[in-house]
């Protein structure tokens, strides 16, 4: 299984322009994205996380949801992966009871949120998730969150 999340050879991070709120929000040109394949913006005050992962364009939180990090260091345990499709925690493991054990891999839910991409004329656009409910990735978007990013980035 490829990672998306390795440590890219080039990296894109755009600043946040003026643009409607609640989007569409233009991110880039589809030839610069696929060349740098992961890129960090802010939208409305949101840290974003844009990969192109195996010929689609996907847009989810910037930060872990477990303790944080940068996803585009690559900063989830290595025992975990994120579904980059729906932001659902994976992870592999056996059933003790079975004989012999087999490796399976198991969900424990939605964790990251996920943010819509859309692609117009070489344009590549992401609509923030409308989502009401709590995704635990949102803690780290928010005031407490940046507290507590800040702490782990001085450890």
């Amino acid at each position: 299984m490829t990672d998306p999340f390795r440590q890219p050879t080039h990296l894109l991070v755009m600043e946040e322009k003026e643009q409607p709120k609640g989007g569409p929000h233009f991110v880039g040109k589809k030839d610069e994205l696929i060349e740098v394949k992961q890129s960090f913006i802010t939208l409305e005050g949101r840290d974003i996380l844009v990969i192109y992962h195996q010929g689609v364009f996907y847009a989810l939180d910037a930060y872990c949801y477990h303790a944080g990090g940068l996803l585009l260091n690559g900063d989830i345990e290595h025992k975990y992966k994120l579904s980059l499709a729906k932001g659902e925690c994976l992870y592999k493991g056996c059933n003790p009871k079975e004989k012999p054990p087999v490796p399976r891999w198991f969900s424990k839910g939605v964790k990251q949120r996920i943010h819509t991409v859309t692609e117009t004329n070489e344009d590549v656009y992401v609509k923030l998730s409308e989502d009401t409910s709590w995704i635990e990735s949102d803690f780290y978007q928010g005031e407490d969150g940046k507290v507590e990013r800040a702490k782990t980035e001085k450890e």
